[in-house]
């Protein structure tokens, strides 16, 4: 795993991972059925589940809002993710979360945080790269929610701009890179409400020496597009400028090498412990048509625990 920068690193054998308290459980490449993970001890469903969010105030985020929409309109940027971290009570611990969260890709880093991701980074099988990025959520209750996300003229220009920006990255270590699938929707159930999200696929075929230069190929691609932003550079500088802190891990990646294929997600949905405080840290993509109060509450809208 890697934070969100590269600049803390971690790669660690199954025992050693055991050892330091990091549990994971994600789907294998090529499959939605197979898994992936270490020993885990399971926990008793605890009900009630109380969970309590109480988010940046709206002018907070509406002061870091006007950062990134000037610099939009200078053109420095022409998509660019704002994130901030939401105070959260609830009488779940970390372990509880990871245990009893249900999701694709899901991370447990001992007591400092944990991840519950719908969203894969890349995922490597037979010679093969896939990435899958995430742009467009909805609440699944609106009616006619699929097809006013589809046809949202915000969320279009954000998700082409994500899935231009993949394929160019993909571009960089792999040949035939082309789009297989263009903005699916998938549904997600949460402890609050069920989301639609908007992703699509794009491959490409990697070369046969790419195992020799794996680490160097994977930090080629990273930060991963759809929790940053276009350009890439420049508009991680600007999110520094406007967000309240460092992001750390969240918003990096994971991943598991089983010695044939790899599997790795972006580390979204993400509680993190700091002074025994749980955070859960969500944000969205901002373009110049961007509506800061919609915004805003698409950044609460993230804040959940998918217990279904």
């Amino acid at each position: 795993m890697t934070d969100f920068e590269g600049l803390h690193t971690a790669v660690l054998t199954l025992p050693e991972a055991e050892g330091q308290g990091v549990k994971f459980r994600m789907q294998k490449a090529g499959s939605r059925k197979q898994e992936a993970g270490n020993r885990t001890d399971p926990v008793a469903k605890t009900r009630p589940f109380s969970f309590t969010a109480r988010p940046v105030d709206f002018e907070t985020y509406r002061r870091a809002f006007e950062i990134v929409s000037w610099h939009l309109k200078r053109g420095d940027t022409y998509l660019i993710n704002l994130t901030f971290a939401t105070a959260l009570q609830t009488n779940l611990g970390l372990r509880d979360i990871f245990e009893l969260s249900h999701a694709p890709f899901k991370l447990l880093f001992g007591d400092h945080f944990t991840v519950f991701s719908p969203e894969p980074f890349i995922r490597i099988e037979s010679g093969i790269i896939r990435s899958n990025p995430m742009k467009g959520t909805i609440d699944a209750g609106i009616p006619d929610a699929e097809a006013r996300l589809l046809g949202d003229r915000k969320e279009f220009f954000e998700h082409n701009t994500i899935v231009d920006l993949i394929r160019n990255d993909l571009a960089m270590i792999a040949s035939e890179v082309k789009v297989e699938r263009f903005r699916y929707i998938e549904r997600i159930s949460t402890n609050r409400k069920d989301l639609l999200q908007m992703s699509s696929e794009i491959s490409g075929k990697l070369p046969a020496d790419f195992m020799e230069h794996f680490g160097e190929n994977i930090f080629r691609l990273l930060p991963a597009g759809s929790v940053s932003g276009a350009p890439k550079e420049r508009t991680v500088q600007i999110s520094k400028e406007a967000e309240a802190d460092g992001r750390g891990f969240y918003t990096g990646i994971f991943g598991y090498f089983d010695g044939r294929d790899f599997s790795s997600a972006v580390m979204i949905r993400f509680i993190e412990k700091t002074d025994g405080v749980l955070r859960f840290r969500s944000g969205g993509g901002i373009t110049a048509l961007s509506d800061c109060r919609s915004e805003y509450d698409e950044l609460i809208a993230k804040v959940y625990v998918p217990l279904v």
